[in-house]
């Protein structure tokens, strides 16, 4: 039996590795196509919100403009002169950048990898209601992307650009940490986002209820606050625009996990 139980487990094991080894090998695809492309991919994507004429500055001047409010959004202004200050640092920050992306845009194979390893586990009618499960939790993780990139990532940036102490300090920044700050943003906030699906599966098998989540809704607050800052930059503004989706998403978690409880519950009563 022992025996039978250790082959059993390096079985798992095995199958788990090469889950893994595809799923790495999906990712390093993608980054190696972005790599070639990689001005591209700076140019258009990840320095795109250097350019005043930027949809997000143009919406959010027309927004202003038309509750007759001034807004520097309307005269966007941003030195887009980065820096690199050391030899092999483009290079080494674009092979990152193409990693990190590929991690991006490969998230729904990735969870389909996830989901081929699990759900051999699972009985016929858990696998039925969670069907749709690599669909929510993909479209919750771009959601996350879109909201990042097109909300969080030029409010903080026309910010910290814009922020100075005094005329006397310049701002020289290093291209790493302007894309440093736009990829933590988009992978982070993303993950956020997936808020509801993780509720779930922790209703699932008993570790949070729907009280649980009720009783420290105070509690959650200050966690989210704290992991916007992490993700964020260190200004209030965008802090407050990725706190206040989360929280939704917090609420939503509650009727998710009250849902699944019901479930249980109505099962447990068939039997």
């Amino acid at each position: 039996m022992g025996e039978e139980k250790e082959m059993s487990f390096l079985a798992h094991l095995e199958e788990l590795r090469w889950h893994l080894v595809r799923s790495v090998v999906a990712i390093l695809i993608v980054a190696i196509v972005l790599f070639t492309f990689i001005g591209y991919v700076y140019e258009d994507f990840l320095l795109a919100h250097l350019k005043p004429d930027f949809i997000t500055y143009r919406l959010f001047c027309d927004l202003f403009t038309y509750f007759g409010m001034e807004s520097d959004f309307c005269n966007v202004s941003l030195d887009n002169n980065l820096i690199a200050i050391k030899v092999t640092q483009q290079l080494m920050d674009s092979i990152w950048t193409s990693f990190i992306l590929g991690i991006i845009i490969t998230f729904p194979y990735i969870l389909w990898e996830i989901w081929r390893f699990i759900s051999p586990g699972l009985h016929e009618k858990e696998l039925k209601k969670s069907r749709g499960f690599i669909f929510i939790a993909s479209l919750l993780f771009f959601i996350g992307v879109l909201f990042s990139y097109y909300v969080i990532a030029p409010v903080s940036i026309n910010f910290l650009y814009n922020y100075q102490i005094t005329p006397l300090i310049e701002n020289q920044f290093t291209m790493d940490s302007h894309v440093g700050l736009v990829t933590n943003m988009l992978l982070g906030v993303s993950i956020m986002f997936e808020l509801p699906v993780i509720i779930y599966f922790l209703t699932k098998i008993g570790l949070i209820t729907p009280k649980f989540l009720k009783r420290y809704r105070k509690h959650a607050l200050v966690v989210v606050l704290i992991l916007a800052a992490i993700i964020t930059p260190p200004d209030v503004a965008s802090q407050v625009i990725v706190a206040i989706p989360v929280l939704v998403l917090y609420e939503i978690s509650i009727k998710v996990s009250r849902r699944v409880i019901k479930r249980q519950q109505k099962n447990a009563n068939k039997y």
